[in-house]
């Protein structure tokens, strides 16, 4: 899962890299369903290369590419066929090479807490008569086992930090919509980064951070030294809760001060807080950033006020080597 983690996070970054790791995503689902749906028109309950499947009368017999378009770009999908030349697949259109449908149902696959049965509803709308409640819900365990073994494995005993942060991305479900991506990305104390978990729901919401972190636990997770996030309400105290003796830092906020100030205040406010986080001692930044205070009050009352009761989560990482 190491390569995923490392896909799924540079791909966030970056749209032209978010791009790609759907195109790949989405050919490597599409071949998997593909796959499952001629093993379960064999009937024989088979796999590639397995003794059950000789001399039964028909059996897999390669496989041809079909180019399809998607909103990620152009993909090839390996298409199996049977030695009888009588299995028809109904993943894909018969001749078009377009499908928002698919596109919808393999990226439910990845997101938050859906179920077997839940997939199989999905693929089943696609399937229509084709496929027995039963059948389509033997299809979908073999792809949804995946994403379980994602969600299910097994965690490292600690981390030293853990980002956890909200991006809202458009997704296709009855139509475009923007929604939240909750990530969970850790640093090991060896400095390996890995994404911990992922989920994906309509708005960002404490119950969902909550979820995730008590999960991390059960997963055996027992010590994070620093946790980092906004100001998301509640989610300093959700922490505590599951991980009392770690440490939170505030990301910065630039974005708020940013919104708070006049259009002609506004590069020298920036370029006067960024100075809070360039200095070599907690001392040096908190006298940085009084002087701050200082200056601003009188025209931004209501920003210095802000600052002033989070600012015990602002310089957190000051406690820390200058090389973390």
């Amino acid at each position: 899962m190491t390569d995923f983690n490392k896909e799924f996070l540079n791909a966030l970054l970056n749209k032209e890299k978010f791009d790609e790791f759907m195109r790949t995503q989405l050919e490597e689902g599409l071949d998997q369903l593909l796959g499952s749906e001629l093993t379960a028109f064999l009937g024989f309950g088979y796999y590639p290369y397995a003794r059950e499947g000789w001399n039964s009368g028909n059996s897999r017999n390669g496989s041809y590419f079909r180019q399809i378009k998607t909103q990620f770009g152009p993909i090839k999908v390996q298409v199996p066929r049977d030695r009888k030349g009588e299995f028809h697949q109904h993943t894909l259109p018969a001749y078009g090479q377009h499908t928002d449908t698919l596109e919808s149902t393999v990226i439910q696959l990845y997101s938050h807490g859906v179920t077997t049965r839940e997939i199989s509803d999905l693929i089943e709308k696609m399937y229509g008569r084709y496929y027995s409640a039963g059948t389509v819900s033997n299809i979908s365990k073999q792809v949804a086992s995946q994403v379980e073994n994602y969600h299910q494995r097994q965690l490292s005993d600690k981390f030293f930090c853990v980002y956890i942060d909200a991006t809202y991305i458009p997704l296709r479900r009855d139509t475009y919509q923007r929604e939240a991506v909750y990530v969970a990305v850790g640093i090991k104390p060896n400095a390996h980064k890995e994404i911990i978990d992922y989920r994906i729901s309509p708005v960002e919401n404490i119950g969902i951070w909550g979820e995730m972190i008590s999960n991390f636990k059960e997963r055996g997770l027992e010590q994070v030294e620093l946790f980092l996030s906004d100001g998301f309400v509640g989610i300093k105290d959700m922490l505590k809760q599951y991980y009392p003796k770690s440490k939170f830092q505030r990301c910065l906020v630039m974005r708020n001060i940013k919104g708070k100030v006049r259009v002609s205040d506004r590069k020298e406010a920036l370029d006067d807080f960024k100075q809070v986080h360039k200095q070599s001692s907690l001392k040096e930044a908190e006298t940085v950033l009084h002087a701050f205070y200082d200056k601003y009050d009188s025209k931004y009352s209501s920003m210095i006020k802000n600052l002033q009761k989070i600012e015990e989560d602002l310089l957190v990482f000051y406690q820390y080597p200058k090389q973390i």
